[in-house]
């Protein structure tokens, strides 16, 4: 065993060797297999980074969520807008029907949104998105309250003009100072600040707009200052976390909203039930065709590259004939031979993918818009192993000629 040991070490010793010797075609043969493992592993960390951006916006949505809404969301297929323009909006009293009727719910509330308002303290001022939700919102969705607190039931309730406010709001409104119990203008109408969230940052994606640029308020406060009367508004629904696929709550507000509307049991539905995984599903379906995108021009890459290898080792094979033919008269093994060659050609495709990996880890420090890319061990090791093999299918047809050669006629080759 030591023996065979000692022998595969003197054949990885051969095999560096040689590559050190031929600096200027080592480097020209693993150019490919470098723009190949660059290609494949960048796409792949890419996705990673799209997805986790994805997973983290709706992090703050909630998980298990439906929203009742008119409008479905789209993601592929024909879009029939003008059958669901003819349908009613979800009003505050089928908010409260469902609150009220819901078993299978954790959760249930209501919300509105209402972009680009004007917020003003002073001379200061920022755009915000006004977002009205009932008591039950932070049941439903994460609102971390860095500074201050969360409304109580007597606020939402009884319309206090209370609000909480985003990082963003917060530090435009009253720079350098604490912001909770301090008045503003919304509208011309006065409010206070009970809370502030915490700082979310950029982010690629952001369902419904970014934390910190928006200002939540008790939905009764909400329809009064917008909808004059209308009172019409999202309903949200938590489900349980046992109810797997929400089947159950999802079958539960079909049925009690069919039955709120009249619905007759020959008709369909004149609602839509939106769930946020739907967006990443169709979100994740770009990525799978981003993903072969990826391995399409990898592949190619890495095709010329481990011909290239191939080529260079059928090139060394015969340089060195005349050492196989001594190594062999010597003693060598065959597979000691097979090793020194095969080693070779994986230490070419290994450094190569070294490099790609290398240089995805530089785009690392890249700032993409808000998306940060990370290089994930998984990726790392799926460059590592297609380079080694690679580096085995170009090597192992030169290495398997030289440990075949008859040592008599290889010491007299020319």
């Amino acid at each position: 065993m030591m023996k065979f040991l000692r022998q595969v070490w003197e054949s990885f010793r051969f095999a560096w060797g040689a590559l050190k010797t031929n600096v200027t075609r080592t480097i020209l043969s693993l150019l490919g297999v470098t723009v190949g493992i660059f290609a494949i592993v960048a796409v792949f960390t890419i996705v990673d980074s799209l997805e986790k951006s994805i997973r983290d916006s709706l992090s703050f949505i909630g998980d298990k969520v439906i929203y009742v809404q008119k409008w479905p969301w789209g993601f592929g297929g024909e879009y029939q807008w003008w059958k669901y323009f003819q349908w009613p909006e979800p009003t505050y009293s089928e908010y409260k029907y469902l609150y009220e009727n819901l078993e299978s719910a954790s959760a249930v509330a209501v919300m509105d949104f209402r972009g680009s308002t004007t917020l003003k303290n002073g001379s200061n001022s920022i755009s915000a998105l006004i977002q009205g939700v009932s008591f039950e919102y932070n049941l439903i969705s994460d609102i971390p309250v860095q500074n201050g607190r969360y409304f109580i039931p007597l606020e939402t309730n009884n319309a206090r003009n209370v609000a909480i406010v985003g990082a963003d709001i917060a530090e435009s409104l009253f720079p350098g100072q604490d912001p909770v119990g301090k008045p503003f203008k919304l509208s011309g109408h006065k409010f206070t600040i009970i809370g502030v969230r915490e700082k979310k940052g950029e982010s690629l994606v952001d369902f419904g707009g970014s934390p910190d640029k928006i200002c939540l308020i008790p939905f009764s406060s909400f329809s009064k200052l917008f909808q004059s009367g209308r009172r019409s508004a999202d309903i949200v629904v938590k489900g349980f976390p046992e109810d797997e696929g929400m089947k159950e709550v999802e079958a539960e507000i079909v049925g009690l909203m069919r039955t709120k509307r009249g619905i007759k049991p020959r008709d369909g539905n004149n609602f839509s039930l939106n769930r946020p995984e739907a967006a990443a599903v169709a979100i994740s379906g770009l990525f799978a065709v981003l993903t072969v995108a990826g391995w399409v021009i990898g592949s190619f890459s890495i095709l010329v590259g481990g011909f290239g290898i191939a080529n260079i080792m059928f090139v060394s094979v015969k340089e060195r004939t005349n050492l196989i033919g001594i190594q062999k008269s010597l003693g060598a093994k065959n597979y000691s031979i097979l090793f020194q060659f095969l080693f070779e050609a994986v230490m070419l495709s290994l450094v190569g993918g070294l490099v790609g990996i290398f240089l995805v880890y530089l785009l690392s420090f890249l700032k993409l818009g808000s998306l940060e890319i990370l290089l994930l061990p998984r990726n790392v090791l799926l460059g590592l192993g297609v380079s080694s093999i690679i580096g085995v299918l170009s090597g192992i047809v030169p290495a398997m000629l030289a440990a075949r050669m008859d040592p008599v006629i290889a010491i007299r080759a020319k």
